[in-house]
């Protein structure tokens, strides 16, 4: 691996977990899949949490749901 990919790398790792660690509590605040939205978010970086905000977010705001507090 040469010093190139190896600071990519080093720069992708924290964003992917990042985002999957935020997609999973925000999936767990409104009762909607944690683990898996946990994980998508840890295969790619942005379309997990574009994709997250059109299936969870979105929907969710239509329909004017509350955030659970456990």
């Amino acid at each position: 691996m040469s010093q190139t990919e190896m600071i990519i790398l080093l720069c992708v790792l924290p964003l992917l977990f990042a985002q999957g660690f935020l997609l999973f509590m925000d999936a767990k605040k409104r009762g909607c899949y944690k683990w898996f939205w946990g994980i998508v978010g840890l295969i790619n970086f942005p379309s997990s949490s574009i994709l997250y905000w059109l299936c969870v977010v979105l929907p969710d705001r239509k329909r004017g749901g509350k955030l659970r507090k456990d």
